[in-house]
């Protein structure tokens, strides 16, 4: 069975219904059957209903904008029946008064608006404002050719319409960062390959590390995958790995992809000598930065592919400001972290995922067989009232109670789980980009785009769903089944025109999910040429501190009085706290590790090019092994990276420390437990 994409303004889904109903690979039986008897009255007009969804999209006589002659995407109707009974369960729950109807209304947008909106939320508001703001300066000292095009462009068509508009004067970029240019321009870094997690390095190149079971990152197929595995590089920006399109370059008029998992590339990402990192072993501070820059990336890597980077403009919708179910997730959080410190997925979201690990894994069409409407809309209304008191009784859930819980949980969420704003940017790499390894690169940066709640809280569902897939032999929920299920409650939200939207982009959306499920572990990985990027960040924003101290006489008389203070950097928030004796000058290639929370503290360690962080780990565990309290032992601990031109940074335990250290100096060296 095949899809096929074709290249217009929109996703249209056309089945074909065959006379003998076809089954799914891995679902013997039909979806009345799997249903318990009490509940199939309902469930049989559900399935009435969607399967004349399917026929309808079938039907020759349909109206133009559906016929199949105009259709993106064409499949046979059963491989997306349970998209669409899903679609028909959402409406009933809805219906029935069990979820709040919550709009999201669109707000139009002024000629000149969306450009100025892409430059705050790219950390660039200096170019509106008009104000010389250190941190924008150093944004774009970082930025590559490609990216440097990306927000020229725009800043020049927000210039052009407020001149345009004769709205005030609007200050040039020439005045602002001291360029002799005729037209605004932007200073770029060079496009050669960067260190991974470091800065470039002169006449440098990037060392791969030989493969094997653990030198990489592989995210492929467990069973049946192809022969041909395609590498990520992650050494240089996205956009500038890009072959430049002629311009008359035209997108295939079809594209077509197979739902068997096979079809799927294995990909691999190779370690290089500074590891990998993942979203949650760098600073806030630092991933703000990342976020900053995944946005201008992500347009620069459209605007290579002759793709337009489309943003929905949302007024903000106020969710309920306690409870469960409809509260914002920073809200949930927020109120969460009162009763457990630190945590970073919602407490009764967690609660969920682990009752469907404990009990609902092995269980039959899992997500796919909905549970009892109104035994789902009594457990709603009695978690509500009980969860925080920790009084509700989990025993009486049952798995497919549960699972339309986690549904439910998900769709009501004040905004889509992964941002309205982006939403059609997702539907824009599917429909638009024809290489996987291409829509790949482009989820990739969305996803490190998304709010921290949203993110952490997407990695835990995707982690469930990877967990439903491993058990397929006994759930019969297969990769592209769970990502039918899962697309609808993902991305159909409540907006205006959700009935269309939602034939528009059923196959393409559960395309999304799949991609999402199957090469999670590489899109939560940061991207290393954004991390050498943040690294200059925070070089240029410490140059232009001591330039501006330069200039402060008086600032320059308090610290020759105290030459010791004038030499150290500002300690970042995370450094430890050493005696003078501890803080000593030390030898080139020589680090000082400090553990905390060891009996022995301090370290003083030659590093050499084969000495790994994982290394001094074992060094100091051996170390201590005695003195050391329990807890302490019990602990996972990791090597971090403090200060110098980065904020806190959890090293990889495969990281080559002398290359580390080459690339941060001025960094300190830290055991203690990595942030959960």
């Amino acid at each position: 069975v095949t899809m096929e994409m074709k290249d217009s303004g929109s996703v249209v889904l056309t089945a074909y219904h065959p006379h003998s109903p076809a089954r799914i690979p891995g679902v013997e039986q039909s979806f009345v059957q799997d249903i318990p008897a009490s509940h199939s009255p309902t469930s049989r007009k559900s399935l009435s209903r969607c399967r004349r969804l399917n026929r309808m999209l079938s039907n020759e006589s349909a109206p133009p904008a559906f016929s199949r002659s105009n259709s993106q995407a064409s499949m046979d109707s059963t491989s997306m029946e349970d998209f669409w009974c899903e679609v028909e369960s959402i409406k009933e729950s809805r219906e029935d008064g069990s979820e709040e109807a919550m709009l999201l209304e669109f707000k139009p947008a002024d000629e000149g608006e969306l450009e100025a909106e892409w430059l705050q939320d790219v950390g660039l508001s200096t170019l509106i404002s008009g104000a010389e703001e250190e941190d924008g300066q150093a944004l774009l000292s970082t930025l590559t050719r490609t990216q440097a095009a990306a927000v020229q462009k725009r800043y020049n068509t927000y210039t052009q319409t407020l001149r345009k508009k004769n709205k005030h004067t609007v200050r040039d970029v020439r005045d602002i960062f001291g360029t002799s240019d005729s037209s605004p321009t932007f200073e770029t870094v060079p496009v050669s390959p960067v260190s991974s997690n470091g800065i470039q390095l002169p006449g440098q190149k990037p060392v791969w590390k030989s493969v094997s079971s653990k030198s990489c990152l592989d995210c492929g197929i467990d069973k049946g995958s192809p022969s041909i595995t395609e590498e990520l590089s992650y050494e240089v920006s996205f956009s500038e790995s890009i072959t430049v399109l002629p311009k008359t370059q035209e997108w295939p008029k079809s594209q077509r992809f197979k739902k068997e998992d096979s079809a799927l590339p294995k990909f691999i990402v190779r370690k290089s000598r500074f590891g990998l990192t993942e979203v949650g072993d760098l600073s806030p501070e630092d991933m703000k930065k990342i976020r900053y820059l995944s946005l201008i990336e992500l347009t620069a890597f459209y605007d290579a592919l002759g793709v337009e980077l489309k943003r929905n403009r949302v007024d903000r919708v106020r969710g309920r400001e306690n409870g469960l179910f409809g509260v914002p997730l920073t809200v949930l959080l927020e109120n969460d972290q009162k009763k457990v410190p630190g945590i970073k997925v919602p407490l009764i979201f967690q609660k969920l995922l682990l009752k469907l690990e404990e009990t609902g894994l092995e269980t039959e069409g899992i997500l796919r067989v909905p549970g009892s409407a109104s035994r789902v809309k009594n457990l709603h209304q009695e978690l509500e009232a009980k969860f925080y008191e920790d009084t509700f009784d989990w025993d009486q859930v049952r798995n497919n109670d549960a699972a339309g819980l986690l549904k439910m949980f998900i769709r009501e969420l004040p905004s889509p789980l992964f941002t309205v704003e982006y939403l059609p940017a997702f539907i824009t790499l599917v429909e638009k980009i024809s290489k996987i390894k291409l829509q790949l690169q482009a989820l990739h940066l969305l996803i490190m785009l998304m709010p921290e709640a949203n993110r952490d809280t997407a990695k835990a569902f995707l982690q469930f769903l990877k967990k439903v897939v491993a058990n397929e032999g006994k759930n019969k929920m297969n990769l592209w089944n769970v990502s039918m299920i899962v697309a609808p409650n993902l991305f159909i939200y409540k907006g205006k025109r959700a009935n269309q939207q939602e034939m528009q982009a059923a196959a393409t959306t559960a395309h999304i999910v799949r991609l999402l499920i199957r090469y999670q572990d590489i899109l939560w990985t940061v991207p290393s040429f954004l991390i050498s990027q943040v690294r200059k960040m925070n070089e240029a924003a410490m140059n232009n501190s001591k330039r501006q101290l330069m200039f402060d006489k008086g600032v320059r008389k308090l610290l020759r009085r105290k030459t010791m203070e004038r030499e150290r950097p500002e300690r970042p928030e995370g450094a430890v706290t050493f005696p003078p004796y501890l803080q000593s000058d030390i030898p080139e290639g020589v680090i000082r590790v400090y553990a905390p929370l060891h009996s022995k503290v301090s370290m003083a360690i030659q590093l050499n090019s084969q000495t790994k962080a994982k290394d001094i780990l074992a060094r100091f565990h051996c170390e201590n092994s005695r003195g050391s309290s329990q807890n302490v032992r019990g602990q996972i601990q990791s090597l971090h990276e403090i200060g110098g031109n980065i904020g806190q940074h959890c090293l990889d335990p495969d990281a080559f420390m002398l290359d580390v250290y080459r690339a941060n100096p001025q960094a300190e060296w830290v055991i203690k437990p990595k942030a959960s």
